[in-house]
């Protein structure tokens, strides 16, 4: 296990940047750990009493999440009520100097708060606001409340997912949250960009703007080829299972002892994996050659892989294909995930502490970044940790001013 928390001289390359998170469980706080992995101050204002309901959310430790641990390192806590005149002023001085505002509310919350975009801009005309919701800040739909679990649903994806026949299933994660959240640190990447190259003698900082992500658009933006083939052809992609539907071989097979999933779908690939299966006729088969003639025989190629596979536990399936360069691996547990030297190796499994002691393994840094890694530079905080050390700086700069 590394420990990514320790001192590192790199800053970071977002070091600098001043981000003000607004936003609440998943999506807004995911977007402000990745800008604060990499580097950027990330002020997150919490409601009084609770704080943010993921402190609250699965598993807990003497009564804070310890995904918390993971969603909220490197970053401040200040409390302030938004639902009070004054914690509106201290939200909209923070906003002043910041660079990013991250928020996940209902669409006309903050214009209701008085913290909307046009009266931010108007004193910080270089904030860049990323704003995350179900369907976006436009369109009929904008006022209807919207999780991730309708946005995957909407976006195609839940479809998909499932047994042929059988009702569609969910991931297991809130994957419509962290593609949003993705998306809009990628939106606000792009408008730091543009900021950059707008910055004027009347404004110094450049022109700042509104990064919209809708939960249901992210999840669409990943759907491949689902909405050309409609139109192309009327076809209604359908849920396969484990497989890939139109690539071929590409399944998950039962083996003696549990199952593995199997790529074989290149052309040079497939005759590979059928030489290490004993097949070698499907492999010279010239009915077979490319992936359209695969895909018209899928049943008989998955039925020739598992007959092979289930006389053979996994361990033995996976290093006679990965020996023939055979894209293949077993499904992974966490407990798997937490063992594996690879994950080691690659800095993936990191270490956190809680407050009260506790040393848990966390998700380490992703993307790598060859000179300006990220890193876990702070532990996740407490509630209202740093209320009073930001909001007493905050009023001596505006003393001075």
């Amino acid at each position: 296990m590394t420990d990514t928390a320790a001192a590192t001289p790199n800053a970071g390359p977002l070091a600098g940047l001043k981000v003000l998170e607004l936003g609440q469980l998943i999506a807004g706080p995911f977007a402000g750990k990745t800008l604060a992995e990499f580097g950027a101050e990330v002020i997150k204002i919490e409601p009084p009493g609770e704080g943010d309901p993921l402190r609250k959310w699965r598993l807990l430790h003497h009564g804070t999440s310890v995904w918390w641990q993971v969603q909220s390192r490197n970053k401040q806590s200040v409390v302030l009520d938004l639902r009070s005149p004054e914690g509106r002023a201290d939200a909209a001085r923070l906003a002043a100097e910041a660079d990013v505002l991250i928020e996940n509310f209902k669409p006309g919350t903050l214009e209701k708060w008085g913290l909307g975009y046009e009266a931010l801009a108007a004193t910080n005309p270089g904030l860049i606001m990323l704003r995350i919701s179900g369907y976006g800040q436009t369109g009929p739909y904008r006022d209807l409340p919207g999780f991730a679990v309708v946005a995957e649903a909407m976006g195609g994806l839940r479809h998909l997912m499932g047994e042929p026949g059988r009702p569609p299933v969910r991931a297991g994660v809130s994957l419509g949250d962290t593609l949003a959240a993705l998306h809009g640190v990628i939106g606000v990447l792009l408008a730091l960009q543009a900021r950059a190259k707008s910055i004027s003698a009347d404004a110094p900082k450049g022109r700042g703007q509104v990064v919209d992500v809708a939960l249901y658009e992210s999840v669409f933006n990943c759907m491949e080829s689902l909405l050309p083939e409609y139109s192309a052809f009327g076809t209604v992609r359908q849920p396969a299972g484990s497989a890939l539907p139109g690539i071929a071989p590409s399944n998950a097979y039962r083996c003696a002892d549990g199952q593995v999933v199997i790529g074989g779908n290149g052309d040079s690939i497939f005759k590979r994996l059928m030489a290490s299966i004993g097949r070698d006729d499907l492999g010279a088969d010239h009915g077979l050659a490319d992936n359209a003639q695969r895909a018209a025989r899928v049943d008989e190629l998955d039925a020739a892989i598992t007959a092979w596979t289930l006389q053979r536990p996994v361990a033995e399936v996976v290093a006679v294909l990965q020996a023939a360069s055979v894209p293949a691996g077993r499904i992974y547990t966490v407990a798997d995930i937490a063992a594996d030297p690879h994950f080691q190796a690659r800095g993936m499994i990191a270490q956190a502490t809680t407050p009260d002691g506790l040393t848990l393994a966390v998700p380490g840094i992703c993307p790598k970044l060859s000179a300006t890694p990220g890193a876990i530079r702070s532990a996740a905080p407490t509630l209202g940790q740093h209320t009073a050390q930001v909001l007493a700086a905050l009023r001596e700069r505006g003393a001075r001013t």
